[in-house]
């Protein structure tokens, strides 16, 4: 993963901006030489301010970026002046990035629409002037409020791919092979495991003008809940796909067995994928016969759409698309 352009994890230093402090401050002209109090009050500290962008397919932008500082606010001063407001931080991220915090793991928020803006650290409030401790009995209050801190702390942005399909397969499932067919995507293609190394997307056109989304997930291997293999960094891709594309090739030892492994993987990550639309397709069928077709038919699940398909010969493409548009469309 060194040289590519896909990052979808970034760690970074945050520190929002300090409060200004509060003025301490009196009036003072030829005509009031023992005027009343007129400290203002201090400015609000930047923000660090995450800002969704339909754009931007990955964090690459940020994969240099170590330290976001944003700016202190300035502080109060004389003729109830308040103190500017510190400079805000944005950060332009893809549509499905996620924000965390590194020490607790917690999610402090995500980013799914273009334009949505969330305030990740907010800055520190600033203080309060002389001015606003004013009373009937304490007339020339001598002291002010100070700026707030800001906040700081090492945080993680991740992407999660945004899109309609989702292809779930072991290696060499055919995966990167069906989403060149049906997009122009360009995914590297060879005969060994895990060819694929980044999640790629593609758009597949269907009938009148209409389209959806698919990606193709870096194949799992039995254990990937676990860490093994390219493991949990992409299966979390697969959380935010409409529909599940299960693959299996038809020259599997057992294709039902082979999806039982998948679909257990699956719901050992995350037991809210099994609430997903799922089709099977059964790729490389142009290896068999009319008979041995209508054999192997009888070996497939019975609880899911499935089609037998080829990518080379573009064998059953029209009805896959057809039962996934019908899974994303109900």
């Amino acid at each position: 993963m060194a040289g590519s352009n896909f990052v979808d994890y970034i760690k970074v230093f945050c520190r929002s901006g300090n409060g200004g402090g509060g003025s301490i401050h009196f009036i003072r002209t030829k005509l009031t030489p023992r005027g009343g109090p007129d400290g203002g009050n201090g400015g609000r500290g930047g923000h660090i301010i995450l800002r969704g962008n339909a754009q931007l397919w990955t964090l690459l932008h940020l994969r240099y970026t170590k330290h976001l500082l944003a700016q202190n606010g300035e502080s109060g001063s004389g003729n109830q002046k308040t103190g500017g407001d510190g400079g805000d931080v944005y950060i332009d991220v893809p549509l499905g990035t996620v924000a965390k915090d590194v020490e607790t793991g917690e999610i402090e928020g995500e980013i799914t629409e273009d334009g949505q803006t969330l305030i990740w650290l907010p800055g520190g409030r600033g203080g309060m002037g002389n001015e606003f401790f004013k009373t009937s009995t304490l007339q020339a209050p001598k002291f002010s409020q100070p700026g707030e801190p800001g906040l700081e702390g090492w945080k993680i942005l991740e992407l999660k791919i945004l899109a309609d399909v989702g292809l779930v397969g072991f290696p060499n499932a055919g995966k990167s092979t069906l989403l060149s067919v049906l997009s122009a995507a360009k995914p590297e293609i060879a005969e060994y495991p895990f060819t694929t190394l980044r999640p790629n997307l593609g758009i597949v056109g269907y009938r009148d003008a209409r389209s959806f989304v698919m990606a193709d997930i870096p194949g799992i291997i039995e254990g990937a809940h676990e860490g093994k293999g390219l493991g949990l960094r992409f299966l979390r891709h697969i959380e935010r796909n409409s529909v599940l594309l299960f693959m299996i090739p038809v020259d599997a030892k057992n294709i039902r067995e082979e999806y039982n492994i998948l679909l257990n993987e699956l719901q050992m990550y995350n037991p809210e994928l099994m609430d997903k639309g799922r089709v099977l397709a059964i790729t490389k069928s142009d290896m068999l016969d009319a008979e041995l077709l209508e054999q192997m038919k009888k070996d497939v699940p019975d609880s899911i759409p499935c089609v037998f398909i080829s990518s080379h010969t573009q064998l059953g493409l029209v009805k896959l698309k057809d039962l996934l548009w019908k899974e994303l469309n109900p």
